[in-house]
């Protein structure tokens, strides 16, 4: 008798300790309108790290996804995300290339990044003015620039 309480103690113990160090997760829905056409995807990509963006080859983002672009607007959703600082960065890729084409400097095609409302020379995205602490379920939306 004392030997299964002991072992349901134990177990318990173990439970609960596994509970505690559960991460808390959530979702990100992002949603981009007046892209200046529907042609091609958006695609979504989302950063946790000081330093990953810019990034013009999509190589340092820790979700990427891209979604079809219906009446000008495109929306996703990352689900299971732990609690954290990101930042979002959106391409209009009208050619579905998954690249950022360029003119003789700037890009042909919609880009964006959260908290940004313009992109210059005085004002290039960088992690830290793009981020956003999520600790809950959360929506936001992009403005897409054109050049």
């Amino acid at each position: 008798m004392i030997k299964n309480i002991a072992i349901t103690l134990i177990l318990l113990t173990l439970i609960s300790f596994n509970k505690k160090n559960e991460e808390k997760t959530f979702s990100l829905t992002v949603k981009v309108t007046h892209l200046r056409n529907s042609k091609g995807v958006v695609l979504f990509a989302l950063y946790n790290k000081e330093g990953s963006i810019p990034d013009e080859k999509y190589k340092k983002y820790y979700l990427k996804d891209v979604a079809p672009i219906k009446e000008n607007s495109s929306t996703i959703t990352f689900s299971n995300i732990p609690q954290g600082k990101y930042a979002i960065n959106i391409l209009h890729d009208e050619n579905k290339n998954g690249k950022i084409d360029k003119g003789f400097i700037l890009p042909k095609e919609g880009i964006g990044f959260s908290n940004y409302q313009s992109i210059g020379i005085r004002n290039r995205p960088k992690f830290s003015k793009a981020s956003f602490m999520l600790n809950t379920n959360t929506t936001k939306e992009i403005k897409v620039i054109y050049f």
